[in-house]
């Protein structure tokens, strides 16, 4: 068993606490006051607390903090940290010489009286690893599952703790993601957001944290940007019209390119789809990224260094089937608007009864949640084998006791054919692209975007091998 396992929230707050060079203050607002509650219970916490406080009412808040129109997001935190950790260096210059200071904040909302919202907040932690050094900053997002307030305080004052000691008495940055969730119960806190950086955390690629924050459990879906910083996934998609395509993007051809502008053009002229506020995203679930029950990180940076070039966002999820992500989309984004874009064969998937088996309701209670009032699947044709005839939804084969069905969603524009595709990209097939890569094949250039072409030659993406021997030879 991992050593780290076996400290208990007391003793880890203790160690810290003995810990003779760390120093430094908590400010928590809201649900959090669990926190410095723990430091004080272990004992020895006067050798490492220069300060504790909690501006509840928000005029108090404001006054510390300034005035802000939201108080539980990450802007909030900032300046938290900022005010707390600038606090620290200015009024203490002797102890600075040889402690290493932090300041840990949090602001969070927990369940009210009539639990009609959703419980969630904002921690983070701004510590030095050495006296003098520059700081780093480590910071989450969670959402609080427990059916009472004090249950939900109690979580966060685990959590807490668990930040501090982490960052400073472990090495690994997923080990530290790892720990913050030791000693609760799978189910009790969800962590979609994890950001850790500053000139001793270089090396670390946030994507690579928000995949192990699926892989691990603590979320079903996390996201980042083109630019690869993590995004919290409510902030990014708050009040949305969001539009999805998934993929295994193993490489992106001219088939995926085609596949998003094209629906792009049909739902931006959607009469409930406001064009300012549309967010595209690539999906990537953990089944598509899994070999053989494995996933690669090598690879998994692969397709998200192409998918980012392209300047998309990416979202990883552990939704296998589609009316999982639409039921989550479809909180985020509070009822906006939502396009799936998919193939017909997908399509024919979605259709088939033996992925509902688990739900009572069967395909009918699926289909509820994915052709909800704010969804609509764009189907992208395909070619049928050694025919220039294009199989659509005008075609499309089903069996006959969900031809009904079928007729109902199409009458109901649920589902409609993705308009003015490029034909000539129909042949494409992602694998095929692939083989071609990876073994050196001539022609799989003109099978996907240039800058994606570009960047698999320059960076030895897929394994390709670069120049081959009769290359060089030629030349």
């Amino acid at each position: 068993m991992n050593e780290r396992r076996k400290l208990t929230t007391k003793e880890r707050a203790l160690q810290i606490n003995l810990k003779n060079d760390i120093y430094g203050t908590l400010a928590e607002i809201g649900a959090g006051q669990d926190v410095a509650s723990n430091f004080f219970r272990a004992g020895g916490a006067s050798g490492t607390i220069a300060k504790t406080m909690s501006a509840y009412d928000m005029a108090f808040s404001d006054a510390i903090y300034g005035a802000h129109e939201r108080y539980v997001c990450e802007a909030r935190l900032k300046k938290m940290l900022d005010h707390e950790y600038d606090l620290l260096t200015e009024r203490l210059p002797l102890k600075a010489q040889t402690q290493r200071f932090f300041a840990f904040a949090n602001t969070m909302e927990s369940l009210n009286y009539k639990r009609t919202n959703q419980a969630h907040g904002w921690i983070g932690l701004r510590f030095q690893l050495k006296p003098l050094g520059d700081f780093n900053e480590c910071i989450i997002h969670v959402k609080m599952h427990d059916n009472e307030a004090v249950s939900q305080q109690q979580a966060i004052g685990v959590i807490g703790v668990n930040m501090i000691f982490s960052c400073f008495f472990l090495e690994e940055p997923e080990e530290m993601l790892l720990s913050l969730m030791d000693g609760l119960l799978p189910g009790r806190v969800e962590i979609d957001m994890f950001r850790l950086s500053g000139p001793d955390f270089k090396h670390v690629d946030s994507r690579l944290m928000a995949l192990k924050l699926v892989r691990s459990g603590f979320t079903q879906a996390a996201m980042f940007g083109p630019d690869g910083e993590v995004l919290q996934p409510s902030e990014a998609l708050y009040k949305r019209n969001v539009l999805v395509l998934r993929g295994r993007f193993r490489p992106v051809t001219h088939v995926n390119v085609d596949m998003l502008l094209a629906a792009r053009r049909q739902f931006k002229r959607e009469a409930d789809v406001d064009k300012s506020r549309i967010m595209v995203l690539t999906e990537l679930t953990l089944t598509n990224l899994e070999t053989d029950g494995e996933i690669d990180e090598k690879d998994f940076l692969n397709r998200v260094d192409i998918i980012c070039s392209l300047g998309q966002n990416v979202m990883i999820s552990n939704y296998q089937e589609y009316y999982k992500v639409v039921g989550y989309l479809s909180d985020v984004t509070r009822g906006r608007k939502i396009g799936i874009i998919l193939g017909i064969h997908n399509l024919q998937r979605v259709f088939d009864e033996k992925y509902y088996t688990d739900l009572r309701g069967g395909v009918l209670e699926a289909f509820g949640t994915l052709f909800g009032h704010n969804v609509k699947l764009y189907v992208y044709p395909s070619q049928r084998e050694g025919s220039d005839e294009l199989y659509t939804l005008d075609n499309f084969e089903l069996p006959a006791n969900q031809q009904s069905l079928f007729k109902f969603l199409l009458d109901n524009d649920k589902l409609v054919n993705i308009r003015n595709v490029n034909k000539e990209h129909l042949h494409i097939i992602s694998d095929d692209v692939l083989k071609m890569i990876q073994s050196g094949e001539e022609g799989w250039e003109s099978q996907v975007p240039r800058k994606v072409a570009a960047a698999i030659k320059k960076r030895c993406l897929f394994n390709y091998p670069g120049e081959t021997a009769t290359q060089r030879k030629n030349g």
